[in-house]
């Protein structure tokens, strides 16, 4: 466990104690939640900054892993959030969020991943552009299911409005493109950057998943653009995208580390 002691155990657990904090399903905590939200967010940051950094460890390297790169999805998830609830109050998915980052922090710590030297030069880009990626379909995902329930809302002609966050359905139908369109160009860049600089290629598990995860998202967009697909045939192609863009790296390293207890090969 990297984060045993010291400023780094305090960072992750302001870090678990402002998300935890911004959880609790009490109305009244509206500005009390947003703020401890904000603390957890920020915490968080500086967890993954003196972890994944890998600063003050005794090899060089960025600190890889399952449990990384998922809580710097989730923190990427997070501050998309805090972006728009200043425009969009959602409580209800803050919640969500907050409950989702103070268990990446705890996974995050308990797996912290080991040093890894960059192989090339353009390593660094590609490991940013390929985080970016997985943050912005997150990000895609959290809103496409937030189109699905407004969607139910109104099959079920129920009297609740029929967007629970506030914001107009074709707004939220939108917003979750931008993010699927946005994370389709890091994922291209990143596969592009990843045969560029890789010195040998090996048709690994996360080089399947991630060519497969491409495909369905081109599929995806191609069928958007082109067919005018919406709704829950849109946003199924989204789900099982996203879930074959994680098994390529958070699912196979889960495995190796987790289940095998070894490094990949």
């Amino acid at each position: 466990m990297l984060l045993s002691a010291g400023g780094p155990l305090a960072i992750a657990m302001l870090a678990v104690a402002g998300y935890a904090v911004a959880a609790l399903p009490l109305a009244a905590t509206g500005r009390v939640s947003a703020l401890a939200l904000l603390v957890g967010w920020l915490a968080h940051l500086a967890v993954l900054v003196l972890d994944i950094g890998g600063w003050g460890q005794p090899l060089p390297g960025a600190r890889l892993g399952f449990a990384p790169v998922l809580s710097m999805t989730v923190w990427l998830v997070v501050a998309v959030h805090t972006v728009e609830s200043r425009l969009v109050p959602l409580p209800t998915v803050r919640r969500w969020l907050a409950l989702a980052g103070a268990l990446a922090v705890l996974v995050a710590a308990t797996f912290p991943g080991e040093p890894h030297e960059y192989a090339s030069s353009l390593a660094p880009l590609h490991l940013a552009l390929g985080v970016g990626s997985y943050g912005l379909f997150g990000a895609a995902v959290l809103h496409a299911l937030m189109l699905d329930g407004a969607e139910r809302r109104l099959r079920l002609r129920s009297n609740a409005p029929a967007s629970p966050v506030g914001m107009p359905l074709l707004q939220l139908e939108r917003l979750t493109f931008r993010f699927v369109e946005a994370g389709f160009a890091a994922l291209t860049a990143t596969l592009v950057l990843g045969a560029v600089s890789v010195t040998q290629w090996h048709w690994e598990h996360k080089v399947v998943f991630s060519l497969l995860a491409w495909f369905v998202f081109g599929g995806l967009l191609f069928g958007r653009h082109f067919r005018g697909w919406r709704g829950r045939r849109a946003t199924r192609w989204l789900y099982a995208g996203t879930a074959l863009l994680f098994l390529g790296y958070v699912g196979s390293r889960f495995v190796f580390e987790v289940l095998l207890n070894r490094a990949p090969t």
